[in-house]
């Protein structure tokens, strides 16, 4: 099960529980970085260096972590301030997130930060949680780049607009974003769950606050607040990427060592919750939704060396398919995907364990089934194949996370909230020292029905008491600390259109068979492929959507001689993460892993592809978990939206492949699936006459290619493959609206066909067009409704235009409150008039081109990216001189151009409205 859903509980940014052991960094040509000479040493001072990663302090107390890597032209700054809705007072719920939201409302030298966010190709925001709160951005490595955002960072610290007219604003905007977690039924269980489980501690409370909190703020608390806690000694500043060390120690050097230290003592938090004393339990009931169970059970602090033995008992319990909450919920039928996840916090957390269930399924069933589940552990012991298992799983997302230096200081913030930065590394070592016994022990005492949030309570005469909570220190356990070796850095690799049309080689190996090979050295020997499989033509296909989209779905469940868990654990055990999928037309396959593992990975890839036998239990599981996440989606107001929108534009017969079906059709084409109907979809369609396979990274090209030749030869499919058309459609006005009763948040939609040759003149101005109206942070939607009008959380646009023909399609979308529809319909119409009648700016014209270019660039920067790339231009025999050619057609775009484009192609009288919401219940 996703746990997306939870993102209502961690404010903006979606929340992205990083589950990952650590993550090693660095470079191996300097993986010790000194002060350098220009930077004082009265004003910097060095402190621990661990596998790459180098700390520094500065005389005002700001703790600074260097992590430079030179294989990819990027950089990510991050700057994280150690609070969070746990240090918030009575009254004051949601006030960190508020505050989180208030700094991009810039100072009286940064007025415009989205708008300089976006000039600049920044991926920029901020997100807030229980101890920190964290600000980033990740962008084309540039010293100027770099300076700019520091600029920002430091004077953001102390002379941020917290300003009351600016409040009255974003708090509607914050409670947008909060109505939107509202029509989240798991995220408002979690919730639940917490509340319930802690009786004194804030981790009982939702980082976005209570409303009557956020909409009753006092400006001069909230002020108070940020000059507390907004100050260099509570924070860490994390660089990691690509640049120069020395320049940038002196530039943090200039711009943050003139703040003055802070003279206050922060705030001393002592609560702890007692031991709970016996089961709780917490009963949500709103309408719509699938049935949901879970148990939660208090646990240590983060830092607590048992939490790396809570981790794999998580890991043991809820994986799927190996895991046995899969095994006891969903091969029985009871439940329709079963999970696990931790709260890890700086102070005592929660761990999660759970089961989402078909809609009309029985939960008391599943909640008794899921209880003695868990009480099982006693009586039948895990045992060592089921920790090795959670072991290599860990370890292996471990090292698949420290070759990301975009991720850095997200998961180094995570580290920093527990206590220090350090952890991460001390974790993965944990992981691998933790025994048998430990695991057994962490279960036997905390996964008590004294210590479970779940149902209803229940009084004994000997209850059982886990250990009290305590916090714990982790000074002694890293005084000392050193780590392993630092891993091997990556080349210096120039992303540009031309060397990397230079660095890669295009061959067709066999007919039909075309590579793109990119090799290069990269951080710890990753390389990225994807593949692609064309399957039958649009009349072979008739029918045939539902049965593909499952044959692709389910092709990796496993064949005449592995399970499915057989299957996962190989792939695993090679330190690989790989996807599978598709649908009736195209199989995908997505493989990230190391130069060593590389060759066995694509052998047992090509061999699952082949030989995949679609076990009748699988297909079961597989109907439960699709009809469950349609019969779930039905009641969305977005699903509704989108779904409504899409065959509103969708002109194709019922059993054409490229038909859109309402839920109900979906539902019962679903229910209607055979084993025999894919086994047969496997046996006509899949083969390789139209396959497109891209490599980026470290790996042997010669031995690839010799590698693949007698795994495909021979390999053909049984129907002719052509590719299925997506012609033009004219356009197709309309209006939508759709009641989704006991919902908090509305979604708006609109869209309309565009006829517009790709790469062309006038695709360049349409695009530039549609990055100043909609698409950007800087654009003139998100100023009027999120900006000025406080009416959205999030509204944007998408542009998709068809490399083959002269087709695409423009969209717009927004969440809202149901209340402001008539507001946001009408600052969209205002908006778009003004478009169309008065045109755009030339400082407009000039941001959206240069925000375009800087986010190709920062694009190219990334493998996956790259290997996607290649797959268009393997099927069109193009090269990234295409690329070049569109960026100079960018750079061409006159301000006459995009306001043609925008005239030409987005006509009031051809846009397709839908909204859904609960309007009745404003009388809407």
């Amino acid at each position: 099960m996703s746990l997306r859903s939870i993102s209502m509980f961690k404010g903006c940014g979606a929340l992205a529980i990083t589950l990952a052991a650590g993550l090693t960094v660095g470079s191996a040509a300097n993986p010790v970085i000194a002060a350098p000479a220009k930077v004082k040493s009265s004003v910097v001072t060095a402190g621990a260096t661990v596998e790459g990663i180098s700390e520094f302090k500065l005389t005002n107390g700001l703790q600074v972590l260097l992590v430079p890597d030179d294989s990819k032209p990027s950089v990510t700054v991050n700057l994280t301030y150690l609070v969070g809705s746990r240090h918030e007072n009575y009254g004051e719920t949601g006030m960190a997130h508020l505050l989180e939201h208030m700094l991009f409302k810039g100072t009286p030298k940064f007025p415009k930060v989205w708008a300089e966010f976006d000039k600049r190709g920044m991926r920029a925001n901020g997100t807030t949680w229980t101890d920190r709160t964290n600000y980033f951005a990740s962008f084309a490595s540039s010293p100027q780049s770099i300076d700019w955002y520091m600029r920002w960072l430091a004077d953001s610290m102390t002379n941020s607009n917290i300003a009351k007219a600016d409040l009255d604003s974003e708090m509607t905007v914050v409670r947008n974003e909060m109505e939107s977690g509202e029509n989240n039924s798991f995220g408002v269980l979690i919730q639940g769950i917490m509340a319930s489980a802690y009786q004194w501690h804030n981790y009982g409370k939702s980082t976005i606050g209570a409303r009557a909190d956020v909409e009753g703020v006092d400006i001069g608390r909230l002020k108070a607040f940020y000059k507390t806690y907004y100050q260099p000694d509570n924070a860490v500043l994390i660089i990691s990427g690509k640049y120069d060390n020395a320049q940038v120690m002196k530039l943090i050097a200039d711009h943050f060592a003139k703040i003055p230290k802070a003279t206050r003592v922060l705030p001393i938090l002592p609560t702890l919750d007692p031991v709970q004393d016996g089961e709780r339990s917490v009963i949500i009931r709103r309408q719509a939704g699938a049935p949901i169970v879970i148990a939660a059970f208090h646990m240590p602090p983060n830092a607590h060396p048992d939490t790396a033995a809570i981790d794999l008992l998580e890991e043991i319990l809820g994986d799927a398919p190996s895991g046995r909450l899969h095994k006891a919920l969903v091969e029985t039928k009871l439940a329709a995907s079963a999970f696990s996840f931790g709260f890890k916090f700086r102070e005592p957390g929660l761990s999660f364990f759970g089961a989402q269930l078909p809609a009309g399924a029985d939960a008391q069933a599943a909640r008794l089934a899921l209880i003695a589940a868990l009480d099982t552990l006693k009586s039948q012991p895990i045992t060592p194949e089921e920790l090795e298992r959670a072991r290599v799983k860990k370890l292996k997302n471990w090292d698949l996370a420290f070759t990301d230096p975009e991720e850095v200081g997200v998961v180094l913030s995570e580290a920093i909230s527990s206590g220090d930065w350090r952890l991460f590394f001390l974790r993965r070592d944990q992981y691998k020292a933790v025994k048998l016994d430990d695991v057994q022990r962490v279960a036997n005492e905390r996964l008590l029905a004294d210590n479970r949030t779940i149902g209803l309570f229940i009084p004994t005469d000997k209850p059982l008491r886990a250990p009290a909570p305590a916090n714990f220190d982790l000074t002694a356990s890293v005084k000392d600390y050193k780590g392993g070796v630092a891993v091997a850095s990556g080349e210096a690799f120039v992303s540009t259109p031309a060397n990397i049309d230079l660095r890669t080689e295009r061959v067709e190996i066999l007919p039909g068979i075309k590579l793109a090979l990119l090799t290069k050295k990269t951080r710890g020997a990753v390389v990225t492929a994807q593949l692609r499989m064309g399957m039958g033509s649009l009349d072979a296909l008739k029918g045939q959507q539902t049965i593909g989209a499952a044959a692709m779905g389910l092709i990796d469940r496993g064949t005449s001689t592995k399970k499915r868990a057989e299957i996962a654990d190989a792939f695993d055990k090679l330190k690989a993460a790989v996807a599978i999928g598709g649908n009736a037309e195209s199989m995908q396959l997505n493989i990230t892993t190391t130069r060593e593992n590389l060759p066995k990975v694509i052998a047992l890839a090509i061999d699952v592809i082949k030989n995949a036998s679609y076990p009748d239990d699988q297909l079961q599981e597989y109907k439960t978990q699709v009809i469950t996440a349609i019969k779930d989606a039905e009641k969305e107001p977005d699903s509704i939206a989108r779904n409504a929108l899409g065959r509103h534009l969708n002109p194709y017969a019922k059993d054409d492949v490229r038909y859109s079906g309402n839920f109900a059709e979906q539902i019962a084409s679903i229910e209607a699936l055979k084993s025999d109907d894919l086994r047969s979809f496997h046996k006509r369609f899949l083969g390789a006459g139209d396959l497109t396979f891209s490599v980026v990274g470290d790996f042997d090209a010669p031995a690839l290619k010799a590698q693949l030749i007698p795994l495909l030869s021979g390999w053909k499919s049984n129907e002719a493959i052509v590719r299925v058309p997506t012609p033009a459609i004219n356009p197709k006005a309309g209006e939508l609206k759709f009641q989704t009763p006991d919902k908090q948040n509305a979604y708006f939609g609109m869209r309309t066909p565009v006829q517009v040759a790709e790469g062309s003149t006038e695709h360049a101005a349409l695009v530039v067009a549609d990055q100043i109206f909609s698409a950007g942070q800087n654009s003139r939607l998100w100023i009027r409704v999120r900006e000025k009008d406080g009416i959205s959380y999030g509204i944007g646009s998408s542009l998709n235009v068809s490399p083959f023909e002269l087709s695409g399609l423009w969209s717009v979308g927004a969440i809202y409150a149901p209340q402001n529809l008539a507001k946001i319909r009408g600052a969209v119409n205002e908006e778009l008039t003004r478009a169309l009648k008065d045109g755009f700016t030339a400082d407009e014209l000039k941001n959206a081109i240069s925000a375009l270019l800087r986010e190709r660039e920062l694009s190219r920067a990334q493998d996956a990216s790259v290997a996607a790339a290649w797959q268009s231009r393997l099927r069109r025999n193009t090269t990234f001189a295409e690329s070049a050619r569109f960026e100079e057609l960018l750079r061409g775009v006159s301000l006459e151009a995009a306001n043609s484009a925008l005239r030409k192609h987005i006509k009031p009288e051809n846009l397709v409205f839908a909204v859904a919401g609960d309007f009745a219940k404003h009388g809407q």
